[in-house]
């Protein structure tokens, strides 16, 4: 203790140290926090108390455009919820258009449902139509981003596979999403599209429940209902479609329970009830579509209870629709009895109030009337029945009656119980058997009023045969669409096996299994045994099977069911008798008389008290459910006044904080002046020594601050150490007084321990002798039981020993079968095989053959198209090289006409002197030159032409190979084109007559 006092001495200005450093930290980080707090503050103040609405929506579209959706939603969501604003303008309807958006777009739900309800309360009164735009604008938002996103995924069926919409996600699924390295695009299609369809489905419950009490919107309620059901039936939303179901019928509920509601729709009004009547029927369409039965069969009550709250009959083609999904209903439950009920008031409503119906159809109808009601089992399943299952199977007959028969002010007293026979008469006398066709007639004719024991079955089954193939879809006019009868067919075939068997019965006392067998074609003899066993059961039929001589015996004789089935009851029989001749009774007159009245006497107060225990256990269901209503209101109140308090609270808050904030900086103002006064007072009271004034200054400063805290913290220590030493003394005191306790209580202690350890040795030795004695008879009685079943030993191992043997027989039997089914498959199998293996070899063999002619005709028709191809190109070639030709001979005629020419004009200059002296010997050699010229058109060889030229003139110059008389072009010119070139002597021409060059060409002219 002393050590402790003395280190927290010690420690003393550390802890100082560290507690100045604290208060700085909190006085800076509350100087840093004064402004961002204010202007927090401002902003809820603002947004609490806009001047107008149109501020308010200003305002949530300036946060919208900087990216601030949340805080633009809490600015609406505050505006809706204040109480300032609940006079109704267009402004508020826009406000609501611009929340609803931002609630779809981020996917609040509960904010949009307190708007909404928030809504409600304004335009309640005043505008109602505003309420209906907002909340279907808020569907159809909600509708077209989950389409989207459905769109987007691309694999619906992957993304809705969960079973309830409203549940989180599951355990495994988070494990998978983390431990699997990538996910797959199901998960992702899961994750982009579940969230938007929970919201949607959220919009709807949101809806209704809004709408669920307001009769101004019923229609609206109503479709929502109608949009709802599209969906869970669009989506296979089987969980989610039995919570929509189960909130419509508690609406209801809740509406006929308080009826003092403002706006309370009122069923009795004839637009309110078809409303109503068309959203119950829509929803047994889609159960029945979704293959939901039980929700199906509590919609069609639900249209009975609707209409027995107004007792008002629906118009006659609901009531078709209502019998059609009814026999449906009882179809799918084997409930085959009420099945053809509801048929035969689906023909009767068809018969009287549909004239546009065909004959064919009413026919089909009529038939399927007729089988249905012959498909009923010929026997009542109630035989042998407890009393309670009695009274359970009369209370659900009387209650499908009601169903049936649509009554709603009849009285349960007055209902007829449902039958074969009655059904099969009313049949008759309503005159349905007039309308079937001739092999319904025939049928029913032979099942129920002839009697042919081994020829039933052979007539009824062509008959069977027609009626499977009759059926089809109806016209137009009709309100069913499609009638089926090969559905029966199973159930006339169990009904014929059975009225063959009865009429059997009825003639002989045994048969043959094999006879039995062949003349029901229907069923093997194991089916026949399973309907036969269920007729005995319900007393039926009378028969028995022995295997080991393949017959049956019919009759009541030796049936060991019946030994065996009321062998207790025999058992008391015998023990009652016995007691009657012990103790025989003094009365024996009056036996019978007391005992019927005393039974009739117990049966009535058993069923008065069971009917007043239903009674009372209904009253405590309906006071069970008021109460859990009342506490739902009381809790929905509840959390409205939390909310309100809440939102006050947090307002206060609020306004708290920033009085505060302002109390605290003027109170730091207040101290920072006083210590500037202080500072002040030291400055003057030290002027009179300068050296030391700042000195003083900072004395002064400890003296105010640091002097003080000292003293205090120096005063704490004292008085902890005072503390410390009177603790230490005290602890000393209990010490010596604790030790001192204990010395004088030690003895006593260790005398109690040694009594307590003699009684329990003793208590030991008596339960040790008693078990003993317990074991010892338990011992003594097992040995006589083993004694007394000993004698049955041999018996016992007589019969394991016949079982086992029998048993191992009919093992080795079907083994062998099952050996020799197996190599037969095997054998099959590998004939199989075998034809496969050939066939796939012939098929490959028959592509590769297919294969090697495709390619050696792609080669051939390759080949040509090269060999074409190089033809082609040396064609090409030679063209080529012949115009190349042809061009370089014009080039070469140009130039010799040039240099001829040339050397004409040369010529003539030179030779004009001589030309005039020789006049006479000049003209005869143009004649000569001329007459040496070659036809037109036709080529001259260069020796041929040299010779003429020479003899008629002197040889030219050795440099001029060109020159001479005239020469006719080498080429053959252009067909069609002529040259024609007249040319008159040089310079006159004394010399000679005109030379004149023609060109032509060598084709005749056409």
């Amino acid at each position: 203790m002393r050590k402790r006092g003395t280190s927290h001495v010690r420690e003393g200005p550390k802890f100082e140290g560290i507690k100045k450093l604290r208060q700085a930290e909190v006085l800076a980080e509350a100087e840093r926090g004064f402004a961002e707090a204010e202007q927090i503050v401002i902003q809820k103040l603002e947004m609490a108390t806009f001047a107008r609405p149109e501020n308010a929506l200003k305002r949530a579209e300036e946060l919208i455009n900087v990216s601030q959706k949340q805080e633009a939603l809490e600015a609406l969501h505050s505006f809706i919820t204040s109480r300032r604003y609940r006079a109704w303008t267009r402004t508020h309807e826009k406000i609501m258009f611009k929340y609803v958006e931002l609630c779809v777009e981020m996917r609040r739900g509960r904010h949009a449902k307190d708007g909404l309800i928030q809504y409600r309360g304004i335009c309640q009164q005043v505008n109602i139509t505003s309420l209906e735009e907002v909340i279907k604008h808020f569907m159809q938002l909600a509708t077209e981003k989950a389409e989207l996103a459905r769109n987007q995924a691309q694999a619906l069926e992957e993304a809705l596979d969960i079973d309830d919409l409203e549940a989180d996600k599951r355990p495994e699924d988070l494990m998978l999403s983390y431990v699997s390295g990538e996910k797959g695009k199901d998960r992702s299609d899961r994750e982009l599209v579940t969230p938007w369809f929970k919201f949607l489905w959220e919009t709807y419950r949101t809806v209704l429940e809004i709408l669920r009490n307001n009769s101004r919107l019923e229609a609206l309620y109503a479709m929502t209902a109608h949009r709802a059901f599209q969906f869970c039936k669009q989506y296979k939303r089987t969980t989610e479609f039995r919570r929509l179901c189960e909130i419509i019928r508690n609406h209801l509920a809740n509406l006929n329970k308080y009826r003092d509601q403002r706006d309370r729709p009122d069923l009795t009004a004839p637009e309110s009830l078809q409303l109503y009547l068309d959203t119950r029927f829509e929803q047994l369409k889609v159960a029945t579509e979704l293959e939901l039965w039980q929700e199906a069969f509590r919609s069609v009550e639900d249209i009975h209870g609707l209409m027995c709250m107004v007792k008002k009959t629906p118009k006659s083609s609901l009531m078709v629709v209502y019998y059609s999904k009814l026999s449906e209903i009882f179809w799918v439950s084997s409930s085959h009895l009420y099945h053809a009920y509801a048929w035969l008031k689906l023909f009767t409503l068809q018969k009287n109030y549909n004239k546009n119906l065909n004959q064919k159809d009413l026919q089909l109808i009529a038939s399927s009337v007729v089988l249905a009601a012959l498909s009923v089992t010929p026997y009542d399943r109630s035989y042998g029945a407890s009393h309670l299952e009695l009274e359970n199977e009369k209370e659900r007959s009387l209650r499908v009656a009601n169903l049936i028969a649509f009554d709603v002010e009849s009285k349960p007293e007055n209902r007829e119980v449902l039958s074969r026979s009655s059904l099969l008469l009313e049949l008759v006398s309503k005159g349905v058997m007039n309308c079937v066709t001739q092999e319904v007639k025939d049928l029913y004719h032979t099942l129920e009023h002839e009697f042919l024991p081994l020829d039933l079955a052979l007539k009824v089954q062509p008959l069977l045969a027609k009626i499977s193939k009759l059926g089809g879809k109806l016209s137009s006019a009709s309100s069913v669409p499609e009638v089926q009868l090969s559905q029966y067919v199973p159930s006339l075939e169990k009904l014929a096996a059975l009225r063959l068997l009865q009429q059997v019965s009825q003639v002989y006392q045994t048969m043959n299994i094999d006879s039995l067998s062949r003349i029901i074609p229907f069923f093997d003899f194991s089916v026949v045994e399973k309907i036969s066993v269920d007729a005995i059961k319900n007393s039926f039929l009378a028969m028995k099977v022995d295997y080991r001589k393949g017959a049956i015996f019919f009759g009541n004789k030796s049936l060991e069911s019946e030994g065996i089935r009321d062998h207790l009851s025999t058992f008391a029989v015998s023990l009652s008798t016995v007691r009657v001749m012990i103790y025989p009774r003094v009365k024996k007159n009056l036996k019978s008389g007391e005992t019927l009245s005393d039974l009739v006497e117990v049966v009535e107060k058993e069923h008065k008290r069971l009917l007043a225990r239903k009674s009372i256990i209904e009253k405590r269901k309906e006071e069970q459910e008021r109460q859990l209503l009342e506490m739902e209101r009381e809790e929905e109140a509840k959390r409205l006044k939390l909310l309100k308090l809440t939102e006050e609270a947090e307002q206060r808050r609020l306004a708290t904080e920033f009085e505060q904030m302002k109390n605290q900086r003027i109170l730091r103002e207040i101290e920072e002046r006083e210590l500037e006064e202080a500072q002040a007072l030291l400055q003057e009271a030290g002027k009179g020594n300068k050296k030391k004034g700042k000195k003083l200054v900072l004395e002064g400063e400890k003296i105010t601050k640091q002097t003080l805290m000292e003293l205090a913290l120096s005063e704490q220590l004292r008085e902890k150490q005072e503390m410390e030493k009177k603790l230490q003394k005290l602890a000393k005191t209990m010490d010596y007084l604790e030790r001192a306790k204990r010395e004088e209580a030690a003895p006593l202690i260790e005398a109690a321990f040694h009594q307590r350890l003699a009684e329990e040795e003793s208590l030991h030795a008596l339960e040790q002798q008693q078990e003993i004695d317990v074991s010892r008879q338990r011992h003594a009685g097992d040995l006589e039981e083993k004694r007394r079943l000993s004698r049955m030993s041999e018996i016992q191992k007589v019969f394991q020993e016949r079982v086992v043997s029998r048993r191992r027989a009919e093992y080795a039997r079907l083994k062998g079968e099952r050996e020799e089914k197996i190599n037969q498959i095997i054998q099959s199998r590998r004939q199989e095989r075998e034809a496969k293996r050939k066939m796939i070899y012939f098929l490959r063999s028959e592509e590769e053959r297919q294969k090697r002619l495709r390619e050696e005709e792609e080669a051939r028709k390759l080949e040509e198209m090269e060999r074409r191809k190089k033809e082609e190109s040396e064609r090409k070639a030679k063209l080529d090289e012949i115009a190349e030709k042809q061009r370089q001979r014009e080039r070469e005629l140009e130039e010799k006409e040039r240099q001829r020419k040339e050397e004409i004009l040369g010529r003539a200059s030179r030779a004009e002197p001589s030309a005039m002296a020789r006049p006479v010997e000049a003209a005869p050699a143009a004649p000569v030159a001329v007459a040496a010229a070659p036809a037109p058109g036709k080529y001259v060889p260069k020796f041929k032409r040299s010779a003429p030229e020479a003899a008629a003139q002197a040889p030219p110059p050795a440099n001029d190979k060109w020159s001479g008389g005239s020469r006719t072009d080498e080429r053959a010119p252009p067909p069609g084109d002529r040259w024609r070139d007249d040319r008159k002597p040089a310079f006159g021409g004394s010399g000679g007559a005109p030379r004149s060059t023609t060109w032509s060409s060598s084709r005749p002219r056409g």
